[in-house]
């Protein structure tokens, strides 16, 4: 056997760039099969349309067009009306790999590092041998941009083929295409899973697709209003790693370690900056750059051990409960679900990383009841179609026993089976993904541990549910029962004595024995000026537009022998703004309405009404009741309330 010597061997080192990294190792962005390649493609561009249009302020309109090829080439095309790209970005933009504006941001964000689109491109470029088409228009009255361009693997650099400027009669925005080798037989159906689930955590957007058939479906807005921006935020202590938090000293201005870890950190006031400094025994006022590793490292142990304030969650984004219910009842209209039931957690934190929990559950209707539920799984408006077994939202879902609300589940762990889709959404300025193709989220305990919380509020609601629609339709039937004997046998008897007809009333009464509580909503639409449309929180650029205003009617019936007195409190749900009230409540909160009900007496009825605006039709069609200063077990229509 020949001897190598050391010089030789390091003749044969050499750098190799992130592309050239990426171009061996595809699998690990998802480009593993053919399959998956093609959902990636789609995935990749519709999340950065929907970036570039909710930073820009614009609702977007996001068309997806795939044409396949007998010899297993799809081009695909996406195509959005966002803000555009200015020219001297496109290269950077689609032809070089981790280049992005949101790896160093701390906030709520669907990709970071800058590897999505390009990664498609260079998949592209590897399969089929053809470049990437880029058009992109930023302003009305200017021409479009056209790009044809490659990837200098070797440079992990654009290589811009051609570009010209032609007509677009959109305002603005930006279109891809790009051809890929993919199996479109079996991949169209993830891509129309992909874009109708994420219709579902995007309701704000309308994404068309057409298929290579022609075939075209339409997956509608359901809101007008943008999400809430996420504000970056600086890194929290308790999440900071030891060599970042040197790096971090070595890079500031601040001449005192104080001032450092003031400016530098989220949730780090006057008190908090002193007792980490007192616990590592550190002077406040030494120059962070000329700290040691051991006086770095006192100073991370002591940023464990003192207590410290969350970060700030206005670096999320979540859906809201309203929305979430609205997109699912929307897209599973088709199967008339029996009810929908939703739950958002309070924001959270793991690792110093802020995170927040919504959950839905769609329950009956043509659903099978014998195959196991549905879950979708969304990480920041993100779905996530593969690797379920692994992820921490399935094993969450699995650990709870969901035999005790109704749900088959033989030995009282793993997925259950019924009529029934669970959707869980993670929302982080972090999102722990199993790897880079991110289609699973890691075993973190906190993630866990909120995503039971949630369902289990789910779970709770779905029994509720169930106990009150059962337990109201025996007293109905029990009712409906005694008002027509009763007045039958009365009628009857009266003509057989020969006497008046007796008062049933006080009978009635007797036999019921409790307080029925009932109520209607109705939708009524209306015309709202600017400043009514302002107020309801959406923005139609100041005409008369029309809205609609949720009328509620509950009706408070006593059958009870004795007179009843006790508070009445209504649910408000989130996004609603309160209108007229009858009769005048005694408090109203963000949450709930209170009124005191005086003295019913027995056999009469009292009516309470309220309005909400700001909601859609089929938004709120129940009230969540509750009572108080009463037995609850007289009530049919309320719960027991609890407090605030």
């Amino acid at each position: 056997m020949t001897k190598v010597t050391a010089q030789e061997l390091a003749k044969k080192q050499k750098e190799i760039s992130v592309a050239e990294f990426f171009e061996r190792n595809k699998h690990i962005l998802g480009f593993g099969n053919q399959t998956r390649a093609l959902l990636t493609s789609v995935k990749e561009g519709v999340d950065n349309s929907l970036d570039s249009c909710e930073e820009a302020g614009i609702l977007p309109d996001i068309y997806v067009e795939i044409n396949n090829h007998e010899d297993g080439e799809c081009k695909v095309i996406i195509e959005d009306n966002g803000p555009g790209i200015i020219n001297q970005q496109i290269p950077h933009i689609f032809g070089r790999l981790l280049y992005g504006s949101r790896f160093h941001a701390i906030r709520q964000s669907r990709g970071q590092q800058g590897i999505g689109i390009s990664a498609v491109i260079l998949y592209g470029q590897l399969t089929t041998g053809k470049h990437a088409k880029i058009q992109s228009k930023i302003e009305e009255g200017r021409p479009v941009t056209v790009v044809e361009l490659a990837i200098d693997t070797n440079k992990n650099r654009a290589e811009v083929i051609s570009r010209k400027t032609d007509h677009w009669d959109k305002p603005s925005g930006t279109r891809v295409e790009v051809s890929v080798v993919a199996d479109y037989k079996r991949g169209r159906r993830f891509v129309y899973d992909y874009l109708q689930s994420t219709s579902i955590v995007n309701p704000h957007a309308q994404i068309t697709f057409k298929e290579h058939d022609g075939t075209v479906h339409v997956f509608e807005r359901t809101s007008e209003v943008i999400p809430k921006k996420s504000i970056e935020i600086k890194p929290h202590p308790y999440g900071v790693e030891l060599g970042t938090l040197i790096k971090m000293a070595k890079n500031t201005k601040s001449r005192k370690l104080s001032s450092f870890i003031k400016s530098e950190f989220s949730s780090m006031g006057d008190r908090t900056t002193i007792a980490a400094c007192e616990k590592a025994g550190l002077d406040r006022d030494l120059n962070p750059r000329n700290m040691t590793r051991e006086q770095f490292l006192a100073l991370h142990k002591a940023f464990q051990e003192i207590k410290i304030m969350a970060p700030s969650m206005d670096c999320l984004s979540p859906i809201g409960e309203t929305l979430i219910k609205r997109s699912l009842k929307h897209e599973t209209k088709e199967i008339s679900p029996e009810f929908i039931i939703t739950a958002s957690r309070p924001p959270s934190v793991y690792s110093g990383n802020p995170f927040q929990i919504e959950a839905g559950l769609v329950y009956g209707g043509t659903l099978p009841k014998d195959t196991p539920v549905q879950i979708m799984r969304f990480a920041n408006r993100v779905p996530l179609l593969y690797q379920q077994g692994g992820c921490v939202t399935t094993s969450a879902i699995s650990s709870i026993d969901w035999r005790r609300y109704g749900l088959d589940q033989p030995s009282g762990k793993g997925i259950p089976s019924g009529p029934a889709i669970f959707l869980v959404h993670v929302s982080s300025t972090q999102i722990p993904f199993t790897s880079e193709s991110k289609e699973a989220i890691a075993d973190v305990p906190e993630i866990e541990n909120e995503v039971k919380l949630a369902f289990r509020e789910c779970a709770r609601k779905v029994q509720k549910h169930i106990y009150k629609k059962v337990r109201r339709q025996k007293t109905r039937e029990k009712f409906d029962l005694i008002t027509k004997i009763l007045p039958e046998i009365a009628k009857k008897s009266a003509k057989m004595l020969e006497k008046p007809v007796p008062m049933l009333d006080e009978i009635i009464t007797k036999i019921m024995d409790v307080v029925w509580i009932e109520d209607i909503i109705e939708y009524e639409k209306i015309k709202r000026t600017p400043l009514q449309t302002t107020l309801v929180g959406e923005n139609l650029d100041g005409q008369q537009q029309t809205g609609i205003i949720t009328k509620s009617k509950i009706l408070v019936a006593n059958y009870k022998r004795t007179p009843q007195q006790f508070n009445l409190y209504a649910l408000i749900p989130e996004d609603a703004v309160v209108g007229t009230v009858e009769p005048k409540p005694i408090k109203i909160t963000n949450n709930y309405i209170k009124w005191k009900l005086n003295t019913i007496p027995p056999a009469k009825k009292v009516d309470v009404s309220f309005e909400l605006a700001g909601l859609d039709k089929g938004d709120f069609d129940e009230n969540d009741l509750y009572v108080e200063q009463i037995n609850p077990a007289y009530v049919i229509g309320a719960d027991k309330w609890e407090g605030d």
